[in-house]
């Protein structure tokens, strides 16, 4: 399974449609996190534009990190529909995000 918690997640989604992919607070969030969680995201919107099948999501993993030549941000910045692969990604695995996002906006 992923290895970035959903509410990382959401927060990326967010971020990547307020500011953009390439955005500043975008990149600082995700340069910020470890590298398994790098890891998950590129796997998960690599799932998300159907790169790998969501059966495939530990392979995509594993992949993610063996072919990292450039800092994640980059990578990930450099992709416009960011945040709808993404959603894309969750949407494979099954998982619901619509509480996550309403919980993130009700945020202060």
């Amino acid at each position: 399974m992923l290895d970035i918690s959903l509410s990382k997640i959401v927060r990326v989604i967010a971020l990547a449609r307020e500011y953009g992919s390439d955005g500043v607070s975008t990149r600082r969030y995700i340069s910020d996190l470890n590298e398994d969680e790098q890891a998950s995201l590129v796997a998960l919107m690599w799932v998300g534009r159907d790169s790998f099948d969501a059966d495939d999501i530990e392979e995509a993993k594993r992949m993610a990190q063996a072919e990292k030549t450039s800092p994640t941000e980059d990578y990930l910045g450099g992709e416009p529909q960011l945040a709808d692969l993404l959603e894309d990604g969750l949407d494979a695995l099954d998982i619901n995000v619509a509480d996550a996002e309403d919980h993130l906006r009700e945020r202060p």
